[in-house]
């Protein structure tokens, strides 16, 4: 049985897409970087910041450090990634 997905990443997912839009559009159509390593490039940007901003949740003791919350935002980014590669 699949367990019930916490509302916290719903909004890490979101915000992930938004995250990794931005980036693929600013890599693909700003920068005219080819497809296949302006995906590689945001993919790898999402997930710093997603981890760094769980990061700094932990070492500024604000917020909530949860490694899951930067898994669920950097799935959120790869679905931003791919709607922009598609158009």
């Amino acid at each position: 049985m699949l367990k019930k997905i916490a509302p916290d990443k719903w909004k890490h997912f979101f915000v992930g897409i938004g995250m990794g839009a931005v980036l693929q559009f600013f890599f693909l159509y700003a920068l005219k970087v080819s497809l296949l390593p302006s995906i590689f490039l945001s993919v790898g940007i999402a997930a710093a910041i997603s981890y760094g901003f769980e990061l700094y949740s932990l070492l500024s003791g604000r917020g909530h450090y949860e490694i899951m919350d930067a898994v669920a935002s950097v799935i959120g980014g790869m679905v931003g990634i791919s709607l922009i590669a598609l158009i």
